[in-house]
């Protein structure tokens, strides 16, 4: 979730001045932009107006898992945040160190190996070289892409969490970040921008769904999307490293204690998550910042002693380390399980829809 430092709540009336600033240059921003590349095959975009983890990996992985069933060849291109390629754009591979890449596009790419994914801050670099290449893709995907103006696209999938909507906080939670921009709040642009959205995908658990679909009405009233809701479902264990598509191995594969290790946006709900799965909590828990660098911490993850058990990006970075005990990803996946204002029942059968039409367009 998109979490609002507290000096952000606290500096408010001093920030508030500068979110306006802010969210005034996105708007001027996002009116200017001009669109330089627009692939040939239909393209979705996978975004969220603010910060935080608010799932746009794992729905990612949901639509490449969807393609692969359907026998269709997809790219996603990716700027691959904090990676250093040797050339640009790179072309991730299974075996391309996550320092090149970035954390995400290497499990995306050992998950879904008929995938093309690319990592380029100029996603339209990116997409014209795969047109040009003999493996042009059936379709195109835009990782982080609802504020990449320059790359067209043809549907915009905006994510939005529990914060980003409710009108009162969940206990311990701080109020609605509702449009609020940065600098007061993790919005990267004003509530208008919306309006590009083709369908709102909310992030929360099914037990709150009923008790935020009062919100999402009077929030989402100028915004008439479909709306769908889904929530982060384990899988299982399976062995940092070891074979994405191997069976995943359940909780009991672990009988003693283990240590959480795990460096996302969204920490505490990812332990939530493990904790859930496993039916206890962990040892130890060690939480970095989102995509950390795990190389100078092998002493200190060998010193707990324990196995441990992280989330698959984590997991691309902390395999290579040959840790003392053993270590686990826990593979989650993204699961929709309710729709709002939409004309069909489920986000599978309007996507296949909007797919359909994409392609019998062009």
């Amino acid at each position: 979730m998109a979490r609002r430092h507290p000096l952000q709540n606290i500096l408010a009336p001093l920030l508030l001045p500068l979110s306006v600033l802010y969210g005034a240059a996105g708007r001027w921003k996002r009116g200017r932009s001009q669109v330089r590349w627009k692939p040939s095959r239909p393209c979705a975009a996978i975004g969220n107006i603010s910060w935080g983890g608010t799932g746009k990996t794992p729905v990612t992985d949901w639509l490449l898992s969807w393609a692969d069933a359907r026998g269709l060849s997809a790219a996603v291109l990716t700027r691959g945040y904090g990676a250093k390629p040797p050339h640009l754009p790179l072309r991730v591979l299974a075996c391309t160190p996550a320092s090149d890449c970035g954390d995400e596009p290497l499990m995306l790419a050992r998950r879904h190996p008929r995938a093309a994914v690319m990592v380029d801050p100029e996603r339209g670099r990116a997409g014209r070289a795969l047109e040009t290449s003999d493996s042009a893709p059936d379709i195109f995907f835009l990782d982080d892409g609802f504020q990449h103006i320059r790359a067209g696209r043809d549907l915009d999938l905006v994510l939005l969490d529990q914060d980003d909507v409710r009108f009162t906080p969940l206990p311990g939670r701080p109020p609605s970040n509702w449009d609020r921009v940065i600098p007061a709040g993790t919005w990267r642009e004003p509530v208008g921008a919306l309006h590009c959205a083709s369908a709102f995908l909310v992030k929360c658990a099914p037990k709150d769904w009923p008790s935020l679909l009062p919100a999402l009405e009077q929030r989402l009233h100028d915004f008439p999307r479909p709306v769908f809701a889904f929530r982060m479902a384990p899988e299982g264990l399976r062995p940092a490293g070891g074979d994405p598509a191997a069976p995943a191995l359940p909780a009991h594969t672990i009988t003693g204690p283990y240590a959480f290790v795990t460096g996302i946006g969204d920490a505490a709900q990812a332990q939530r998550t493990v904790t859930d799965f496993m039916g206890r909590a962990p040892e130890h828990t060690l939480s970095f910042p989102d995509h950390h660098d795990f190389r100078q911490e092998k002493e200190k993850l060998n010193a707990l002693g324990l196995p441990i058990v992280c989330t698959g990006k984590d997991a691309v970075k902390l395999a290579p380390l040959g840790l003392s005990r053993p270590c686990f990803t826990l593979d989650v996946k993204a699961d929709f399980f309710a729709a709002h204002e939409s004309p069909v029942p489920s986000f599978e059968q309007w996507w296949d829809e909007a797919f359909n039409a994409l392609r019998a367009s062009r």
